[in-house]
């Protein structure tokens, strides 16, 4: 005989696993996936904002960076031209200062 069973017109196979079909009212699927539409679209909004404060952060870097960048080249084309720039002299004689005083520290320390 036919192991299929007429079922309210539908066939039904014996020993079918599987979740059953579940009578959902349309109305809470509806609402369930209303909220989790306005929750996508909020997390999408704070994701944007996050990258752009990134992005406008790292263009403040790179605007800091040029900044550097020219102010090297016009110390070396002062250098080039037989200059020493003040900050560089600054610098080397703060070096300097440094040097010496740990110097005298390691020769007060040893007596």
């Amino acid at each position: 005989m036919d192991e299929n069973k007429m079922v309210a017109g539908k066939v039904k196979k014996p020993g079918k696993r599987g979740r059953k079909p579940a009578k959902i009212d349309l109305k809470a699927k509806l609402e369930r996936s209303r909220q989790s539409a306005r929750e996508c679209r909020a997390r999408k909004k704070l994701r944007y904002q996050y990258l752009e404060e990134l992005v406008s952060s790292k263009e403040r870097a790179i605007c800091a960076l040029r900044e550097e960048l020219e102010m090297y080249k016009q110390w070396c084309s002062a250098m080039d031209a037989g200059k020493i720039p003040s900050e560089i002299k600054a610098l080397l004689t703060g070096d300097e200062q440094k040097t010496s005083q740990s110097s005298k520290k390691k020769n007060s320390i040893s007596m």
